[in-house]
């Protein structure tokens, strides 16, 4: 039995998030990618994902990993792959991995940017990869409130109201905020992430960069562990998985 680790890359405006939804007609990147693997492999195969992405969200860099029976080459289960899925999912890498690996439990880190579209006119070209906020945001003290985010801490007051996980304890490694132009891009690394955690810290930072939070907020939200204290949840057009890491 081999083991195949997929690196991919998607536009998942269009889709309703990762995961497969047997008893909804909808579309997931899921079950996208393993309706193009069974027809050439001629087997059934279940993608194991590093993470599961909401709908909306996109990714740059997810890996995924499934197990088959198939002696085929892995250039041409790559070139199948591509060739027939749409145009908004790519396999952009694949290989032969151990045969215990799993791209889920084995990831040490994950890297999400948020980015947001800070300018008085909206974008045509930019509407389905970042939000746009026509409010002036400072984002000095976006930078400065966000620095009491390093660190292991109980990140409840980011966890979705409706989700309720049993660790909320999360390392988050770094948090960067860049501004380029008219886009300000928040790239957040931790060890795990909970439900719409880095949609909810990019809304609060907006918030907090509106001036609709005093200087000091970010920490005294942080220390609550009240979702109700942080800001709104950001939409999740702008939120893209960069990079995981094993």
């Amino acid at each position: 039995m081999r083991n195949i680790k997929l690196t991919l890359e998607y536009d998942g405006t269009r889709f309703a998030g990762w995961q497969s939804q047997r008893t909804k007609k909808v579309p997931t990147i899921q079950a996208t990618i393993e309706g193009a693997l069974h027809q050439i492999l001629q087997e059934q195969v279940k993608l194991v994902a590093s993470g599961r992405t909401d709908a909306g969200v996109h990714a740059q860099e997810q890996v995924a990993n499934f197990k088959t029976g198939s002696l085929l080459p892995l250039a041409r289960m790559h070139e199948g792959m591509n060739a027939l899925l749409p145009a908004d999912i790519s396999v952009v890498n694949i290989e032969e991995a151990a045969v215990d690996f799993h791209s889920r439990f084995h990831a040490k880190s994950k890297v999400y940017c948020y980015t947001i579209l800070n300018r008085v006119h909206r974008s045509a070209l930019l509407k389905d990869r970042a939000y746009f906020c026509r409010f002036p945001l400072k984002v000095s003290l976006m930078r400065q409130e966000a620095a009491c985010l390093l660190g292991k801490h109980n990140f409840k007051a980011f966890q979705a109201t409706a989700k309720k996980e049993k660790n909320p304890v999360k390392n988050i490694t770094q948090v960067k905020i860049e501004k380029k132009g008219d886009c300000i891009r928040i790239y957040i690394q931790a060890d795990g992430f909970l439900y719409n955690m880095v949609r909810n810290i990019s809304g609060t930072l907006i918030d907090i960069g509106r001036g609709k939070f005093p200087q000091g907020s970010m920490k005294k939200i942080l220390l609550s562990k009240d979702r109700k204290q942080a800001g709104v949840t950001a939409p999740a057009c702008g939120l893209c998985l960069m990079k995981v890491k094993y």
